[in-house]
């Protein structure tokens, strides 16, 4: 049972046939689907996630990875109480925030809980811009079980032909560029963009235009976190998870983002 469970893990939103197991512990249906049950009964109880069975010939079993908002919370709480300190204001009304970023075991609950967010979401790529979101793609792409496309800067002779285009970076007004390899993504793809940080929404917007390049359409916008001093953005539907105010005074105030501010319903 304890290497089912770890098969599961490691295959989330993929459906498993009961077959599979069958032949892999030489073991009746029966008997799997009741082990199954278990798995299911602790994985909800314990907030790890939902065990889908789908009957019939086709049918199997899904492991979908979700957090639930409550148990999620005091986590983010946790992280913006870091995130306060003083030490972490820069110039330019900024937050470090990489050391957060670079430990394997936020990433690693912050990619969870977004993936709990769009768990109900038809999704065939998670998309991120380079360089400080790319972690956090992956972590999300990881629970949700699907391939990471990284929109580039500047195009690389690596990457073979690509699309580029120019966007209003942010607050600052300036015209930057941005492009995407042809071979990195199909066309009509759905796409789950996911970002460490939106002041105003220039980039994000930025790579929304590009995939309309690709005919792809957005299924969901994910930031770790946004400012809370912008009263207008580029991008209007979107999860964040924490909020960020106070920087430019030197009384930074960080809050659950928008999230965790209506119960079950996303932030938008």
């Amino acid at each position: 049972m304890v290497e089912m469970t770890q098969y599961l893990l490691f295959r989330p939103h993929s459906l498993i046939p009961l077959t599979t197991f069958a032949e892999r512990y030489n073991s009746a249906k029966s008997s799997i689907s009741e082990d199954l049950a278990i798995i299911k009964e602790v994985f909800e109880s314990e907030g790890l996630g939902e065990l889908h069975t789908l009957a019939g010939a086709a049918g199997g079993v899904k492991y979908i990875p979700k957090v639930p908002k409550p148990q999620s919370l005091p986590f983010i709480e946790g992280i913006c109480g870091q995130m306060e300190q003083p030490e972490r204001i820069l110039p330019g009304g900024y937050v470090y925030m990489s050391d957060l970023l670079g430990q394997p075991a936020v990433l690693n609950t912050l990619g969870k809980i977004f993936a709990s967010a769009f768990s109900d979401r038809e999704i065939d790529v998670v998309m991120t811009v380079e360089t400080k979101g790319i972690p956090l793609a992956y972590a999300t792409a990881s629970f949700l079980n699907l391939p990471v496309v990284i929109v580039r800067r500047d195009n690389k002779v690596t990457e073979g032909s690509a699309v580029s285009i120019n966007y209003v970076s942010g607050s600052s007004k300036r015209i930057q560029t941005m492009s995407l390899s042809r071979r990195a993504l199909k066309e009509k793809s759905r796409v789950l963009i996911i970002d460490d940080f939106m002041r105003v929404g220039g980039t994000i917007r930025g790579m929304i235009d590009l995939l309309q390049e690709f005919r792809a359409s957005v299924e969901g916008v994910g930031v770790f976190a946004e400012s809370g001093e912008v009263s207008e953005r580029f991008v209007q539907n979107y999860v964040s998870l924490a909020r960020v105010s106070g920087v430019e005074t030197g009384k930074t105030r960080v809050v659950p983002g928008n999230y965790f501010d209506h119960g079950d319903e996303e932030g938008c």
